[in-house]
């Protein structure tokens, strides 16, 4: 067989690569956990029924909410606890949560950052 002598095509880009973001690593790796959690709508309500109590409400309350199980419920709240966005305070038997204070400020803070391009400024 006989190998022809094809021209050699250099690289061309059609604009110019991005090689810089706004946010790093860790805090990407930190965002993804954090709407990992919001992005299922139990968790969502969970969190719509915390905000709208202004305090802390016990998991037997949250339950009642629900068509789940209470394992299941604390299995939700477990997650929005480990992305940081509800606290949690054993009493007894039962867990008490809450929302955590200004993480609604430093999610829209990061969203910004990471949604900040001239391109997306109207």
């Amino acid at each position: 067989m006989e190998k022809k002598n094809l021209p050699i095509i250099q690289n061309e880009t059609c604009c110019t690569p991005t090689t810089r973001s706004a946010i790093g690593k860790e805090q990407a790796e930190s965002a993804a956990t954090l709407f990992a959690a919001l992005a299922e709508p139990t968790r969502l309500t969970i969190l719509n029924l915390l905000a709208e109590s202004q305090g802390e409400v016990c998991v037997c309350d949250l339950t009642e909410s629900f068509n789940l199980g209470q394992p299941t419920i604390s299995h939700h709240l477990r997650i929005l606890k480990e992305a940081g966005l509800v606290t949690g305070d054993k009493r007894g038997k039962w867990v008490y949560y809450a929302l955590v204070k200004n993480k609604k400020e430093e999610i829209v803070t990061l969203l910004e950052r990471v949604l900040a391009s001239p391109a997306l400024v109207s």
